[in-house]
């Protein structure tokens, strides 16, 4: 993995732990083999590593991506009914 990539990519995405996942995930679909998302979106990919395809595309800008507000991501999810503890005793076996 080219070093100067990956910090050129981690100026446009700001958090590595969201970097990492992005290149991954990335590697994942151009390893899987079938239909078009798992062709690069550069034009000349020989001799490059898929982590090194994935980063130029994130570079270039041909790969987008969504950060949730931080609001959003950090508010709890509500439980189903289903899976709630009742609150108070449980009944005597006769």
């Amino acid at each position: 993995m080219n070093s100067e990539y990956v910090r050129q990519a981690l100026e446009i995405v700001g958090n590595p732990n969201v970097l990492v996942n992005l290149v991954s995930k990335r590697v994942r679909q151009l390893n899987s083999g079938g239909g078009s998302i798992s062709r690069p979106l550069l034009a000349n990919t020989e001799n490059m590593g898929l982590a090194d395809v994935a980063l130029l595309e994130i570079i270039e800008g041909k790969m987008g991506w969504e950060m949730p507000e931080m609001e959003d991501a950090m508010r709890p999810k509500k439980r189903s009914p289903r899976f709630s503890r009742s609150v108070g005793k449980l009944p005597r076996a006769a």
